[in-house]
């Protein structure tokens, strides 16, 4: 066998489908949006199908993305003439005589016992609400209208132990695959947050419209609740990652494609605001339009601002009343 490659040949090598060359090798390729990903290595972005890049390995030069040929060249770890004749092979050139064992993979993340996942039940709902409008209202300051938004959309409710808010995180079909709960009783000691047992952590809290092009994105629910009460958006896309992780945003972006602007309404501390840092250069270099819009300074997030900006409000009708 002739050991050259024309440059008609490099041309189909180029040509193939990166995304059929990674399932093949064992990955399991998953679409994220205008990108495409392996849920072995969820730092990789597979481009158009044709080229890819790893975000989490940048210092690695000439090893962090690249054609077909570099993805076997890092993955696999051949030279470009091994590559471009496994591509040629591939695509039914048959510059391989018997090629029937798939090249080993370099990055390979070793196989893990799967742990029993617990099962996801919501909690039973209370008979009404009163303990749920009481805290947010009075304690977060998020208006009445608001609340009755989301309690009609099946978003929030009570709960009937503890009686605790419930924030339920729905997929874009509408079945519940997230859920945390936050406390009512905590003026004495320290707040109750955690999320329910089982639930899917690549989901989160979220408003969803099919119509709208814009997503906003908070770190708590009840900061994406104090942002509607704020300028009364009940418009645009709105998700709680509740972390810091992104997994959250990937899986909303792959259920509506066509979000096209992202903004970045994080806590100004200093984890939110690295986070912020970190995800608008991330998406901006995924094609979106992003926006970073903490809260003004002095706040450390949109209900504490929500919360100053009502006594503020409460404050000015007191004087004027009481000239």
């Amino acid at each position: 066998m002739d050991d050259r490659y024309t440059e008609g040949e490099l041309r189909v090598a180029k040509s193939v489908d990166l995304t059929a060359v990674a399932s093949q090798l064992g990955y399991t390729v998953k679409r994220v949006g205008k990108y495409y990903t392996l849920k072995e290595m969820d730092s990789i972005r597979i481009y158009d199908k044709s080229h890819w890049y790893r975000w989490s390995r940048q210092y690695d030069k000439g090893n962090n993305g690249g054609s077909q040929i570099d993805f076997l060249r890092v993955f696999c770890g051949m030279d470009v003439k091994e590559a471009v004749f496994w591509l040629l092979d591939f695509a039914g050139y048959r510059r391989i005589p018997n090629a029937t064992e798939k090249p080993k993979l370099k990055y390979q993340v070793p196989t893990q016992k799967t742990e029993e996942r617990k099962p996801f039940v919501l909690p039973e709902p209370s008979a009404d609400n009163s303990y749920l409008y009481e805290y947010l209202n009075r304690d977060r300051a998020i208006g009445k209208a608001v609340i009755d938004y989301f309690v009609s959309q099946g978003l929030i409710y009570e709960s009937r132990h503890y009686h605790n808010v419930v924030f339920r995180g729905n997929d874009k079909a509408g079945v519940t695959r997230f859920a945390s709960m936050r406390g009512v009783f905590d003026k004495e000691g320290k707040p109750f947050k955690c999320d329910v047992a089982g639930n899917d952590k690549r989901y989160g809290f979220n408003v969803s419209n099919e119509d709208s092009t814009q997503l906003i994105v908070f770190e708590a629910a009840i900061d994406l609740m104090s942002y509607v009460d704020m300028f009364g958006d009940y418009e645009s896309n709105k998700l709680a990652l509740g972390m810091l992780s992104d997994a959250p945003l990937e899986t909303f972006l792959e259920e509506h494609p066509k979000v096209s602007s992202i903004r970045f309404c994080l806590d100004a501390d200093a984890p939110g605001r690295k986070a912020s840092d970190e995800l608008t250069v991330k998406y901006y270099g995924l094609g979106y339009d992003v926006e970073d819009c903490p809260p003004p300074e002095g706040f450390k997030d949109y209900n504490e601002w929500l919360v100053a900006s009502k006594v503020k409000v409460n404050s000015k009708s007191t004087t004027i009343s009481g000239r």
